[in-house]
């Protein structure tokens, strides 16, 4: 009886983490498509806090760092990392500039077909411009809090190292408040904006490099 019982609560469990998340109807991905593209095209700036979460299988706590975020249109995008070290990164013109606590590098990604996907796929999460289906398999789905889109990259290149992209909508937001990029390996890094500031004037400096 108590075996019938340990079952019955597994399935009731199990049932209830799969009742989470739902896969969207053909008209719910069409109504957030549009709300996240017509958002997209009024967007001019975009600047926010954001918390980082580094999920390594081999250790007991995530690895935490935090920082700021800006994007001004059409394609300017700077990370800046505060704690627990000073790092930027800065996507321009086709440029992904690095400065590791002074140590400053340029990667062209114009050059670079592996690097211009990445800087394509980045700055298209935060603008909402990333339904490429020709560059992605995408998976939509639900739950009582997000709209979720799943991209699986096509190009082996970007495979190899990252598996599949989550970027998480509040129902009642369509700007993106949640990035999860997951390894071949495993492992991911979980990225929560917060303090999203839209459209307010962003001086060019911030992204000198």
């Amino acid at each position: 009886m108590k075996i019938k019982l340990l079952i019955v609560c597994l399935v009731a469990f199990t049932t209830s983490l799969f009742a989470q998340e739902q896969n969207m109807t053909a008209q719910e991905i069409t109504d957030f498509k549009s709300k996240i593209v017509k958002e997209a095209k009024s967007i001019t700036s975009l600047t926010t806090s954001f918390v980082q979460y580094k999920h390594l299988e081999f250790l007991s706590n995530d690895v935490e760092s935090s920082g700021k975020m800006i994007f001004l249109a059409p394609d300017n995008l700077l990370w800046e990392y505060s704690k627990p070290y000073k790092y930027s990164i800065i996507f321009q013109n086709n440029k992904v500039n690095i400065n590791n606590q002074g140590s400053k590098s340029t990667i062209d990604a114009k050059n670079n077909k592996l690097f211009e996907k990445i800087n394509k796929l980045i700055i298209g999460s935060v603008s909402g411009n990333m339904f490429d289906e020709s560059e992605f398999q995408i998976q939509y789905a639900k739950s009582k809090t997000h709209n979720i889109a799943k991209f699986t990259p096509k190009s082996k290149d970007i495979l190899k190292l990252i598996k599949k992209v989550e970027l998480y909508f509040p129902l009642n937001d369509n700007t993106v408040a949640e990035v999860k990029l997951i390894e071949t390996s495993g492992d991911y890094t979980k990225i929560v904006f917060k303090n999203k500031v839209l459209n307010a004037k962003v001086d060019k400096s911030d992204f000198t490099f």
